[in-house]
């Protein structure tokens, strides 16, 4: 086995241009921090947001000191939020020795990615029975926008572009939100920040370029047609797909010889 060294859940209701947070990648605004947070809670999100986005190397110390200069907080919320953080599985806590981010690992991906087939297929399943006229146009515009930042970037990694990133996850958690059951939705959710810390890696290190669009294009197509069989099996495939590529990079083996 290889191993890479290297939650307040989402707001469902906040626009996709706060998800991620201030960026340097233009088409996406810079959100300063919310002054009416608590500090652990602040602590908490923008800890957990340099995680997901591979600021941090899987298996990299996390010194409470030195995140104390970088965010401008102290000890006490900074300890909290680390332990919060553990808990969800992004942080692994060391005995006496502080905190590190968690590894990345081919093992890792391949439950996760099993989990969220189990999840999301049955929270799509249930969102195409009862959403309505606005949900579904809410999943066209979604698609629309994914497309259109898709076009703009062309063979970029797409996955390391904020903008990209947020429209990626507006898109997916749409086609959910007219799921019924809170708690499936959020473990999609949680899921899907897991997921987006392991496409965040896999894009820095692989050569494959995927045009996720045309699976996108493709899985909105047989949502708003009410396909349920074909959407799901669509959503089947577009998970086990990023579970492979990822699989690749983390064991060194090409995506071509694992599917």
């Amino acid at each position: 086995m290889r191993i890479f060294f290297v939650h307040k859940r989402w707001n469902r209701h906040k626009p996709v241009d706060a998800l991620l947070g201030p960026s340097d990648n233009a088409g996406v605004k810079s959100v300063p921090p919310d002054p009416e947070l608590p500090l652990a809670e602040r602590a908490y999100r923008e800890l957990r947001k340099a995680i997901v986005r591979c600021e941090y190397e899987p298996g990299a110390r996390l010194r409470v000191e030195e995140l104390g200069r970088r965010f401008d907080l102290s000890s006490s919320p900074l300890r909290e939020a680390l332990n919060r953080l553990a808990e969800q599985g992004l942080v692994r806590t060391l005995e006496n020795r502080g905190f590190r981010v968690a590894p990345l690992t081919a093992e890792g991906v391949s439950d996760l990615a099993r989990v969220r087939l189990l999840v999301e297929c049955e929270a799509l399943k249930d969102s195409m029975v009862h959403g309505d006229d606005t949900w579904e146009a809410g999943v066209v515009a979604s698609a629309h926008a994914l497309a259109l930042v898709e076009k703009r970037i062309g063979d970029a990694p797409r996955a390391l572009n904020d903008d990209w990133s947020a429209r990626h996850r507006a898109f997916h958690l749409g086609l959910y939100a007219a799921c019924t059951s809170p708690m499936l939705l959020d473990l999609v959710d949680v899921l899907f920040d897991k997921a987006e810390r392991y496409r965040r890696w896999s894009s820095q290190h692989r050569q494959e370029v995927r045009h996720k669009n045309q699976e996108h294009q493709a899985l909105t197509s047989a949502v708003i047609a009410r396909d349920a069989d074909k959407a799901v099996e669509l959503l089947r495939k577009h998970i086990s797909r990023t579970e492979r590529l990822v699989a690749s990079v983390l064991t060194g083996t090409s995506a071509n010889r694992l599917q």
